[in-house]
């Protein structure tokens, strides 16, 4: 949806031609081009201001500003930002009545001179934390070459079946300036480059709008005669049964998402997007995004059409939804809000998005956007926003500088972008991000993420898999990406974490700052040989709710009926004859290794199984209720070593009375522990503690027994939790 950002909200501008005619004829008519005015934000600086040499400046207000403004004849007034109270107790002032008007330069330098009380702010564009497409290396400039000098270049880009992807980017770079343009119907693009020959070009990229992998290729030999084929494999090649099949991505995994309990789902936090708008029509966030604010055109539902699909991509990551196929975000219950100042956003856009949030009661904001240019008004709504108890996760950026504007405010939780090789094909846009040194594990910090003493923490920002309008998936980059891994890990915490039921539990700035402090005590760090560019680490879903993972004990289940469960599954996979082994059996016997409080009871007692003892922390796993063969052990992320997941998995959901979970009452933290840090002790296999009585030790032993015979094979998958 194409809209004009430029029109006053205040209905003040003149009607523009409605009519197709009337639209032709304004086109028609040339016209000379000139610089076009500057947008300001203008508000009256609070008391005492500096006032004129000579004169006393009388003190003004919102509505004396405004009219002051509307009356001069060199000014055209766009909107008024009304102005907001600070919040009692808070540090930070009230926020002024803001005027966005449209003015020269020179006229602005004469307004400043004429009132001293008032105060001008450019009112820049922001962009969304999109990567510039490789290759992105320094070159000398240009050579003059002669005029005549060009090259036309056709490219089909289809998939291995000869479908053609229509929409696909091409973007071709050489020594001079890029080319970039879009796949007709029929996948064909032409690009034509001004001094340039093909054995110039030094690479193309390809991507497609979703499902696909992108294509980079450097060094393309190229044809100027005849189409440049370029075939993107799909996503269901590397994702068997994708999207049909629901997969978590590797990020997901990195983070240990896919090894919570599923009962930890994010319900009664409020969540807001800030960007590009949502897409409903997407099955993942259908009935998941359903609030919103349209700051681009105004429209009612406007923030329900996602034309950058940028702000869709980050909502599935926060929160999409848990219905066995696509993508599953982190906080599948949490109530989600998009807020969409994109395309054409600008930091007045950012405000009154700002102000929707703490209006809501906002919990957390996703930021996936930058500036290179800092706001004063900006950084005093954030801090405002704060104070109410806002949280703001902020992209670091993407050019691989300097962090930008917000990252670099120290109210917020900025997030850097890692990758990891092996999560992509080779030949892909995302392998040209690599740059060294890279972890054992293959983690590595991306060319394009920006970098500096303000990065808080780092977070899967290369090949990140989600939804894009309308019903599809793409594998996208960026410290965009990175921001709603954490975004989602921080409505987790603040659902489900006791702090924020007890001593933090109020609206307010100790409240954001335990969040934060919460989520960098959980990281793992990432020695990528430079900590301005990983900061505390990547955080661990594990650690930040290791105070609500100490609460979930196993549901009140007869030992009696654990073993008759057991048996009955060791029976269908033929490890059993019916009548020889079992409670209820014909034979009413019970073999001597499956009677009740026996070695295995014992043993987990003592805090240790058959396979040797079970340390604190979760056993690593693989598909959801299912623990690998190697047996217990501490994760990866729990040795101190680099973060990593089990693999994918199925549904996060499902009634707590069919799986071996069920949230406790209370919270807090572990006594005398920090707040990431995993209690330790006799675990059950869900990585709860195992108890004392003679019941529950035997619904644990049972419960871990049959995890590690179906991860060895043994026996067949958890009807209540199937493969997928």
């Amino acid at each position: 949806m194409v809209t004009n950002n430029d029109k006053p909200k205040d209905g003040s501008e003149e009607p523009r031609p409605a009519s197709p005619r009337g639209r032709q004829a304004s086109r028609q008519a040339p016209q000379p081009v000139e610089p076009r005015p500057r947008r300001y934000m203008v508000a009256a600086l609070p008391q005492p201001h500096p006032a004129a040499p000579g004169a006393a400046a009388p003190a003004l207000d919102g509505d004396t500003v405004r009219r002051l403004l509307e009356d001069d004849p060199e000014v055209r007034v766009l909107r008024r930002l009304r102005g907001t109270a600070g919040n009692p107790g808070a540090q930070a002032p009230g926020f002024p009545a803001v005027v966005v008007a449209e003015m020269t330069a020179e006229h602005v330098e004469a307004l400043r001179r004429q009132y001293p009380q008032l105060y001008f702010e450019r009112d820049r564009l922001l962009t969304y934390s999109d990567v510039p497409q490789p290759p992105r290396r320094r070159r000398p400039a240009p050579a003059v070459v002669p005029p005549g000098v060009e090259s036309t270049f056709a490219f089909l880009v289809r998939d291995a079946d000869g479908t053609p992807l229509p929409g696909a980017s091409v973007l071709v770079t050489g020594h001079g300036w890029p080319a970039q343009t879009s796949t007709g119907v029929d996948g064909r693009a032409v690009v034509t480059m001004v001094g340039e020959t093909p054995e110039s070009i030094s690479g193309v990229t390809v991507r497609p709008r979703s499902g696909y992998w992108s294509v980079h290729i450097d060094r393309p030999a190229l044809s100027t005669s005849r189409d440049n084929l370029i075939e993107p494999i799909r996503l269901s090649e590397t994702f068997n049964g994708f999207p049909g099949r629901q997969v978590f991505g590797w990020g997901q995994q990195a983070m240990n998402l896919d090894r919570l309990p599923p009962t930890l789902r994010g319900a009664g936090v409020r969540i807001a997007i800030i960007d590009s708008g949502a897409d409903v029509r997407h099955p993942d966030l259908r009935d998941r995004v359903r609030a919103g604010v349209d700051l681009v055109g105004g429209e009612p539902d406007g923030w329900s059409v996602d034309a950058a699909y940028h702000g869709s991509h980050c909502a599935a990551v926060v929160s999409g939804a848990d219905d066995g196929g696509g993508v599953v975000g982190f906080a599948v219950e949490a109530e989600v809000h998009a807020c969409k100042i994109f395309p054409g956003g600008r930091f007045s856009d950012l405000i009154e998005a700002l102000d929707y949030c703490v209006e809501q009661r906002i919990d957390v904001v996703n930021l996936s956007l930058a500036s290179r240019h800092h706001s004063p008004l900006v950084a005093a709504k954030i801090e405002q926003a704060r104070e109410a108890g806002v949280a703001c996760v902020v992209a670091a950026g993407n050019d691989g500088g300097a962090v930008g504007f917000p990252g670099i405010l120290p109210g917020v939780l900025t997030v850097a972008a890692v990758g990891k090789a092996g999560a992509f094909p080779p030949g892909t846009a995302h392998e040209a991000e690599i740059r060294g040194p890279m972890t054992g594990d293959g983690y590595f910090s991306p060319r394009f993420t920006c970098h500096g003493p303000e990065i808080d923490v780092c977070a899967p920002g290369v090949a990140v898999l989600s939804a894009v309008p309308p019903d599809g998936y793409a594998a996208l980059d960026g410290t965009s990406m990175a921001t709603p891994h954490v975004a989602g890990l921080a409505a987790l915490v603040l659902a489900h974490h006791g702090d924020f039921r007890g001593p933090y539990s109020g609206r307010d700035a100790r409240r954001v700052d335990h969040l934060f402090h919460v989520i960098k005590s959980s990281c793992v760090p990432l020695n990528l040989g430079d900590l301005h560019r990983t900061g505390a680490g990547m955080p661990n879903a594990l650690r930040a709710l290791a105070p609500a993972l100490a609460q979930i004990t196993p549901e009140p289940v007869e030992a009696d009926t654990l073993l008759g469960q057991l048996t009955a599954e060791m029976t269908g996979a033929g490890l059993l004859v019916p009548a020889a082994w079992g409670p209820g059996g014909d034979s009413g016997q019970t073999g001597t290794g499956a009677q009740p409080g026996m070695a295995t009871q014992a043993a987990y007692g003592a805090g240790t199984t058959p396979n040797g003892p079970v340390p604190g922390g979760l056993v690593t796993r693989a598909p959801r209720g299912r623990a690998t063969a190697t047996g217990g052990g501490v994760p990866p992320a729990e040795q101190g070593g680099a973060p990593g997941g089990g693999g994918t998995r199925g549904k996060r959901g499902g009634a707590a009375a069919a799986r071996p979970y069920a949230t406790g009452p209370g919270g807090g933290r572990a006594p005398g522990g920090a707040a990431g840090d995993v209690p330790a002790g006799p675990r059950t296999a869900n990585g709860t503690p195992a108890g004392t009585g003679a019941a529950r030790g035997e619904q644990a032993a049972m419960a871990w027994l049959t995890e590690e015979m179906r991860a060895a094979g043994l026996l067949g998958e958890d009807p209540a939790d199937p493969v997928e």
